[in-house]
């Protein structure tokens, strides 16, 4: 290998560097600016188109070193000599990938058999063998420089699984076609520029031919008499294209196989063997075994190669090359993710009106008044469950029985009265007993803004609460889950809590004045971690409270359409996410 081979490939090793530094989680996630179409991907992952988008992958810049022969007429050396090059390859999907491939290599033969030349009978039939017109014979010798450049398809299986997301190994096989250039030079004369003369003297007999260690025998007697210097330039086929009208160029085919192992994310090392075809006979600088057997079979290379290969870009904004990615993981993990969603049901087993999936207390005796969460009610705040309480609604302040019963040492004012019987009346109760009511949240579906109709019930006793208590202001807060883009959480958050406002004050003609608007999108999750479908409800929801001090009435957040449509993209009219709205 030359110092100037060498050096560049020093050079290269050295250049790629820069790409090693930075590697992909171990986890392929494809988030939807890593396609080639982020509104079609997002569709998909809501559900409303059946495919998703192609990834951007990345770009795989391949070295390769190793072993060149050359198998014609003339015997090779082992080993016969080396190849490298680069390559630069790019999946087109998931099985078929193409590639573009360099290879300079060299590559020597030494024959055991001597050649004769065509005036005795003998295959050298070329002027360049002229010399050995009035010689024994001469054992071929050559040293070939070879390269090519070809497009190759390279069709991939080992990444088609279905039992895990990813493999480490990938088998692979090649086929392509490309121009490739040769220069031979034979060590056809001496020192002094002469035919080597008494070369018969070391022919071995047929047995010897036979027998490896006869061969080895012969080419060690022949390297002792050659210089090993390889001064002839070798027969080159006339009328063929040429560039320059010095460098041979033919059409080559190849094709080869190999397996590859994935060191990272980035690096991939394989071993892969090459077959060279193309319509030369000449690669040796041998043609014709005899005179009369003029019969052309063409000389053909092999190239058993290592490959690393080097996955280009910022995996931020590409993935891996596709042929490293299961086509079947997003189908698996949607089927798993499926089968943990709970089935939704309608199951009650304490029958108070609350299904058990949102149920706090599952066991609350037949007939017990509960509210929204099935928790049985304290209507008094004594202690004791209105069910168990035999006084559900025992004057504020006093001491209670253990059935809830308040002792009243003295006489009953006529403010206890008053208290009782509006109590009992359902009228209107102080406003410092008012801001002791529990007050219904409510939930939504995925990517909707609208009240379900199982809710109503929820605002009718809101709106109950409001007329029996006209002093006290209520907040509304909406919420989302944490899936989609905090801009979009926040419009749709607003929206949700809009939606339950407007039917209070058009329903029950409650006040809008006496109801502030908040919102939070995705950043206080009843449910934190949430993965789960079941958890990801829970925290889409619109939360009432009677208003504390620092409650502030919200602005409707930038770009936020009216009507639970989310929030419009700041770089195009099209809506983020689904144009319904978003989590």
């Amino acid at each position: 290998m030359t110092n100037k081979i060498k050096y560049l490939l020093f050079i290269i090793v050295l250049a790629s560097g820069s790409v090693l530094a930075q590697d992909a989680p171990a986890k392929t996630v494809v988030a939807d600016e890593m396609t080639v179409s982020a509104e079609q991907n997002k569709s998909w992952r809501m559900g409303q188109t059946s495919y998703s988008a192609k990834p951007k992958n990345a770009w795989e810049l391949g070295i390769h070193l190793g072993h060149f022969v050359i198998d014609g007429d003339v015997d090779r050396r082992i080993p016969g000599g080396y190849g490298l090059g680069l390559h630069l390859r790019k999946a087109i999907h998931y099985v078929f990938s193409l590639r573009a491939d360099f290879m300079y290599g060299q590559a020597k033969g030494l024959d055991p058999q001597m050649w004769s030349h065509s005036s005795k009978g003998g295959g050298l039939v070329e002027s360049v063998f002229s010399p050995y017109a009035n010689q024994d014979g001469w054992f071929p010798s050559h040293k070939t420089s070879y390269g090519y450049f070809a497009i190759q398809g390279v069709l991939n299986i080992g990444n088609i699984l279905f039992h895990k997301d990813k493999n480490k190994w990938n088998w692979y096989t090649a086929i392509g076609a490309g121009l490739s250039s040769h220069s031979t030079k034979l060590d056809l004369l001496d020192a002094n520029n002469q035919p080597y003369s008494g070369l018969g003297a070391l022919q071995g007999t047929p047995a010897d031919l036979n027998k490896q260690s006869g061969r080895k025998d012969i080419k060690s007697k022949v390297d002792a008499r050659y210089d090993g210097t390889y001064e002839t330039a070798g027969w080159k086929k006339v009328g063929i294209f040429r560039l320059g009208d010095e460098t041979n160029v033919h059409f080559v085919f190849n094709a080869s196989m190999g397996i590859s192992r994935k060191i990272s994310n980035r690096l991939n090392l394989g071993i892969e063997h090459q077959v060279n075809l193309s319509d030369n006979d000449a690669l040796d600088g041998i043609r014709f075994r005899t005179a009369l057997d003029q019969t052309n079979n063409n000389d053909i290379s092999h190239y058993t190669n290592l490959r690393l290969g080097i996955n280009l870009g910022n995996f931020n904004k590409v993935t891996e090359p596709l042929y490293w990615l299961n086509p079947l993981d997003a189908t698996m993990n949607d089927i798993a993710s499926l089968k943990q969603r709970p089935v939704f049901d309608l199951t009650d087993t304490d029958q108070d009106g609350v299904i058990d999936m949102l149920d706090q207390e599952l066991e609350t005796p037949a007939g017990a008044p509960v509210d929204t969460r099935g928790i049985a009610l304290d209507s008094d705040g004594d202690g004791i469950a209105d069910y168990k309480d035999k006084e559900p609604y025992s004057p504020p302040g006093y001491v209670v029985s253990k059935d809830g019963v308040a002792d009243v040492k003295c006489c009953i004012n006529m403010d206890d009265v008053n208290k009782a019987i509006d109590t009992r009346a359902g009228a209107m109760i102080k406003a410092t007993d008012c801001g002791k009511w529990f007050l219904p949240m409510i939930h939504f579906d995925l990517d909707k803004a609208n009240i379900k109709p199982e809710f109503y019930g929820h605002l009718h006793h809101v709106a109950t609460v409001m007329k029996m208590c006209p002093d006290i202001c209520i907040t509304v807060q909406g919420h989302t889950d944490v899936r989609s883009s905090n801009d979009y959480n926040n419009g749709l958050s607003y929206n949700r809590a809009e939606n339950v406002i407007n039917y209070l004050v058009s329903q029950y003609g409650v006040d809008r004045s006496r109801i502030k608007l908040m919102y939070g999108g995705e950043e206080a999750p009843m449910v934190s971690n949430s993965k789960k479908e079941v958890e990801h409800y829970m925290n889409r929801r619109v939360e009432i409270r009677v208003c504390n001090p620092t409650d502030a009435e919200m602005t409707r957040p930038a770009g936020a359409l009216p009507g639970g449509k989310g929030v419009k993209s700041t770089s195009s009219s099209k809506f983020i996410g689904n144009k319904n709205s978003g989590y």
